[in-house]
């Protein structure tokens, strides 16, 4: 814990970590908020489903668009522009008496209007610390974040049922707009500047480490989605087993985060991280017990952040600069479809297997998650020893003395 104690102590690293955070925490909100309000008003949790997919695919398609253009004309103005469309959009979503048509429309807009902050900040980052805190800084980062989702569904929950979905969803706008100005006002994003890429759209796909990043990523999230619905088949959504049980698998992702962020990164990382995922994951689906699953899930949580670590890690340190943005994107985009996918999968399964089913779509979704890596280990970054920094955009030149 010392060395994240120096990591915070470091200028602006702890500000900038609680804003960012604070800027993404309605990421934990909007999901269920939007789903508990579309279904009170149409009486539909189909409806409500639409209404999320039309979401999620605007997210998807944003992410790598969005983060590219901060290269075009900085990040504070696609920010700004990016936060206040968004919050037009969830305040429209939560106020507006709409049909389900204009509630997908909106909801695909107020996806496209997500606000990058995500690869904003991993962009930030290695500007900020040295390199032998960088992968540190990236491992407190995926280990910090999981308060986003322990924290933002029980108090949309608490908000929307106690006081109205309408207030739920105005409670995330307004976290949107005091965590996304706090971040915008940070000076780090005046002191840095994404330089503008040379490279066509989507080319920093071909790196095969951001590809590799992309899949694990999609494979990682599609598993936890798959965990997070099977985890609530098996206890229903009024007691609070299911809710404990989702606490104790992110705080096992927490514990990981903080325990192995120090650990050096080599060709198998990724694979490792991700065989801790498939064994907790594997041995949770013989018992749907409170006990076996709380236990067997917080084994499984103990990879996730190491595992999201390694990846950002790999990507800063496999692209230029002006390309880090956008490939942050592209992994953010393959996380949104393998959550999407992975939820769906396990709802297919619940239907005909009951709450185990979903772990066993999790269990095979961890298990591609640890080979593919294992596979393609050729391709992962060895960073024993090695600065994780992007790749400058700009070479020395060698002078010849005359």
């Amino acid at each position: 814990m010392a060395g994240y104690t120096d990591l915070l102590k470091t200028r602006g690293v702890a500000r900038i970590i609680a804003a960012q955070l604070t800027a993404r925490f309605p990421s934990g909100m909007l999901s269920l908020a939007f789903l508990l309000h579309v279904e009170q008003q149409t009486g539909s949790y189909g409806a409500a489903g639409l209404v999320l997919a039309a979401t999620s695919i605007g997210q998807a398609i944003a992410g790598p668009m969005t983060s590219r253009l901060m290269g075009r004309f900085g990040m504070r103005p696609v920010l700004i522009t990016t936060l206040v469309v968004c919050v037009a959009s969830v305040v429209a979503i939560g106020v507006l008496p709409l049909t389900v048509p204009l509630y997908m429309a909106i909801g695909f807009v107020c996806g496209l209007a997500t606000p990058p902050v995500q690869p904003a900040v991993r962009t930030i980052y290695p500007k900020m610390v040295n390199s032998r805190q960088l992968t540190p800084l990236f491992s407190l980062d995926a280990s910090a974040q999981e308060i986003i989702w322990v924290v933002g569904p029980v108090v949309t929950t608490f908000v929307s049922t106690q006081v109205g979905t309408v207030w739920g969803i105005l409670l995330a706008a307004a976290l949107m707009v005091v965590g996304g100005t706090w971040f915008i006002s940070s000076p780090e994003l005046g002191r840095v500047r994404i330089p503008r890429s040379k490279r066509a759209f989507g080319k920093v796909l071909a790196r095969p480490p951001v590809m590799l990043a992309t899949i694990v990523g999609f494979l990682l999230i599609g598993a936890c989605a798959a965990i997070e619905a099977g985890v609530v088949a098996a206890f229903g959504h009024d007691g609070a087993e299911a809710g404990i049980v989702l606490a104790i698998f992110s705080i096992g992702s927490l514990a990981g985060g903080l325990g192995l962020g120090h650990v050096p990164i080599g060709p198998w990382s990724t694979a490792r991280r991700m065989f801790i995922v498939f064994a907790g994951t594997a041995l949770a689906a013989f018992s749907m017990d409170f006990w076996w699953l709380s236990i067997t899930l917080f084994i499984a949580g103990i990879g996730i952040a190491p595992a999201l670590a390694v990846l950002f890690a790999i990507v800063s340190a496999s692209v230029k600069f002006s390309d880090t943005a956008e490939a942050y994107g592209w992994v953010g985009t393959g996380q949104l479809i393998g959550a999407a996918l992975g939820s769906a999968l396990a709802g297919f399964l619940i239907d005909g297997f009951d709450a185990v089913g979903a772990f066993w779509a999790a269990t095979v979704l961890a298990l591609l998650g640890f080979l593919v890596p294992a596979l393609a280990r050729r391709w992962h970054p060895d960073l024993r020893g090695r600065d994780a920094s992007p790749i400058p955009d700009t070479e020395p030149v060698t002078i010849t003395p005359s």
